[in-house]
């Protein structure tokens, strides 16, 4: 046999289209011409297979060879297609038997020994391998994050010897099987441990039972930050679904998945983070900060001291909860479902009504740094929410807060209500949320006028009634009411007070 056709895929994301390793051999001068779009580093794969072939004391063709990446208008990167190529090799010189390669799929960087190197994205890869049907061979250290895919047979292997034993009959691999990865133990930060700030309390709660954006504002020291990283404690636990999404973006950036397996991710970029870091990109896109964060939370602290370009590329993600990068030669779409948590002083020394301590900002520093969030972003954001300095003698008092579990019970409840209607409540689509809220007339006309008075726009219209909807579903009550609707006005003050 003198042409063979391998199985593997390449990786575009969170995408793993089918490539086809096609290696003929003819007559004439030993050579190796290899087609199909590959980068450097496939390139690069002759010299690797060839090595590893001799080392592992198979026989190298010495004949042309001609190797075939297809599709080929589908660009192949990394190390990914060494095992596939070699493989190849072995069954188009005869050294394996036809027809042993039909049913499965293979992935792996060869080192020059023939031992196999594990790669990144190989949960995406055992995904599509799983719906196309066929059984995986991947590198060892790649064998659990295979078989997070479920029902897929997974043959891990060390070395192309082991692989060609495998095919050859000579001594099965034994399927890889992995038990539900178990869920972190490490404790999280409980709600138990904030004194006071009620209000804050009661917004991160309304943002956790129905997935709401939520912006908190206040001087230094308030326990803006303290808040916020209480708020995966009070979120239930992922989905095997989500867990999944969760872990192949992981994969595709190079992260370990079972640290934290079932835990919604916390991601807490610095103020110094880049638009490429924040939402992804790069000569060979890759997903950022708000992809990372998918199924969980986007904390930026001191919001204002992100340049405000940065900040500006959000605003399509927070709307669509994906993100589209699209580079001269490369497009990716990641997903990017987040709840984003800020938090902010109030003017660049943070004093701005803060009673222990007077403002030394002028009018123009003040104005200035508010600027840096524009109104469409803050439109975005359901829940905006003053935290004030609090008087010594309730800092000091002994009574601990309501504690996380509690708290985490009221969310859960909120959002089986929301899920039996179909969506969470930030997720709800304008005819749906209208249909939702069946707010009375006199409601309606109250709200209308109220709109008016505040000049809210439109999308914090919905916003509204998204969070009154929320506020309801934590009542137990089937509509918003007028108390519910005061509520969630409220909650638009700062956004009044920055925008104006």
């Amino acid at each position: 046999m003198t042409l063979a056709i391998v199985h593997t895929r390449a990786g575009l994301g969170l995408e793993a289209p089918e490539v086809q390793v096609e290696v003929h051999l003819s007559n004439g001068l030993p050579s190796m011409t290899l087609v199909g779009l590959p980068e450097t580093a496939v390139k690069e794969s002759r010299e690797r297979v060839r090595s590893a072939l001799v080392n592992a004391g198979f026989e190298y063709p010495l004949r042309r060879i001609t190797l075939n990446l297809a599709p080929a208008d589908l660009p192949k990167e990394g190390g990914r297609f060494d095992l596939p190529i070699a493989l190849g090799l072995l069954l188009a010189s005869g050294q394996l038997p036809p027809g042993c390669l039909e049913a499965t799929e293979s992935v792996g960087e060869l080192a020059l020994d023939g031992a196999l190197r594990p790669v990144e994205g190989v949960l995406p890869l055992a995904l599509a391998a799983r719906r196309a049907g066929r059984q995986l061979i991947v590198p060892r250290a790649n064998a659990d994050e295979a078989a997070l895919a479920g029902e897929l047979e997974v043959l891990p292997a060390d070395h192309l010897l082991e692989v060609v034993a495998h095919l050859l009959g000579q001594a099965p691999i034994p399927p890889h099987r992995l038990s539900r990865p178990p869920a972190a133990t490490q404790p999280l930060p409980d709600l138990a441990e904030v004194r006071g700030q009620f209000q804050a309390r009661r917004a991160l709660e309304v943002a956790a039972a129905g997935s709401h954006n939520l912006l908190f504002a206040g001087p230094p020291g308030t326990g803006k930050t303290m808040l916020a990283s209480r708020l995966p404690g009070i979120l239930p636990p992922l989905t095997d679904d989500e867990a999944l999404e969760v872990a192949a973006v992981r994969s595709v950036s190079g992260l370990p998945l079972r640290a934290e397996w079932g835990r919604r991710p916390f991601r807490a970029p610095h103020h110094t983070a880049s638009a490429v870091a924040l939402v992804g990109g790069g000569a060979r896109p890759r997903p950022g900060e708000i992809s990372l964060a998918h199924h969980g939370v986007l904390f930026l602290d001191e919001l204002p001291e992100f340049p405000r370009h940065v900040l500006e590329v959000m605003r399509e993600p927070m709307e669509s909860g994906r993100i589209h990068i699209a580079r001269a030669s490369h497009e990716r779409r990641y997903p990017a479902r987040f709840m984003l948590v800020a938090a902010m002083n109030p003017c660049p020394c943070g004093h701005l009504g803060d009673p222990r301590q007077a403002c030394h900002c002028t009018a123009a520093q003040i104005q200035r740094y508010q600027a840096r969030l524009s109104g469409p972003l803050l439109d975005r954001i359901d829940l905006q929410v003053e935290v004030p300095a609090l008087p010594p003698e309730q800092l000091t008092a002994n009574q601990p807060g309501e504690d996380s579990a509690t708290v985490r019970k009221r969310v859960l409840a909120a959002r089986e209500r929301q899920l039996a209607r179909g969506a969470l409540n930030a997720h709800l689509a304008g005819r749906e949320l209208e249909a939702a809220c069946g707010l009375s007339a006199a409601d309606r006309a109250w709200l209308a006028a109220v709109l008016e008075r505040l000049k809210l726009s439109a999308r914090a219209y919905h916003r509204v009634l998204r969070v009154a909807l929320t506020l309801a579903d934590l009542a137990g009550v089937s509509r918003p009411e007028r108390d519910q609707l005061i509520e969630a006005v409220g909650y638009r003050q700062l956004d009044r007070l920055l925008k104006g």
